[in-house]
């Protein structure tokens, strides 16, 4: 894969190994991560709420279960669900579309947690407002997290010594 600025340098070099060519990708998978040549993190935020929606469908049982409390809930979210959806997060930089995936993608999982809200004069069941969850649930938001855990990675980097290629990327 090739990155750069020029939309057409990818078409330009070629790369080859003892008299084999190496195939010209437009996206690659490498420890995890989905890294595209026009660098956009679009796609391995797709890729992560992806897999975050696949481990929330294996658990959705015991989170809407009423046999355990809803902080043991919302550990399983911490634990299970939360580190797969932000795995890698400290590279991400995010748009106001990727933060609303982001809370959506949390509210949904929470209204599982949380359940349906009865109308005490109607008795009528209803689905609980974004606000009602940010409400109940005390943990800072996905976004947050991710915005905190890339101050951190950020003062990580910082500290590094100046001939780290890390370092010299972030002051570059």
């Amino acid at each position: 894969m090739t990155v750069s600025r020029d939309q057409n340098a990818g078409g330009i070099h070629s790369v080859r190994i003892d008299n084999s060519s190496i195939e010209r990708v437009e996206e690659i998978k490498y420890l995890g991560t989905t890294l595209t040549n026009q660098n956009s993190i679009q796609e391995e935020i797709k890729s992560r709420l992806k897999l975050g929606n696949a481990c929330y469908y294996l658990v959705q049982n015991f989170l809407s279960s009423r046999l355990l409390s809803k902080n043991l809930k919302i550990k399983i979210y911490g634990t299970i669900i939360l580190p797969v959806v932000l795995y890698g997060c400290e590279t991400w930089s995010l748009t106001l579309r990727e933060e609303r995936s982001l809370r959506v993608f949390e509210n949904m999982v929470l209204r599982r947690v949380f359940g349906p809200k009865r109308n005490e004069v109607t008795g009528e069941w209803r689905k609980l407002h974004n606000e009602e969850l940010r409400d109940l649930y005390s943990l800072p938001n996905t976004v947050r997290v991710v915005k905190s855990r890339r101050m951190r990675w950020v003062g990580h980097v910082a500290h590094m010594g100046e001939g780290r290629g890390v370092h010299r990327v972030l002051v570059g």
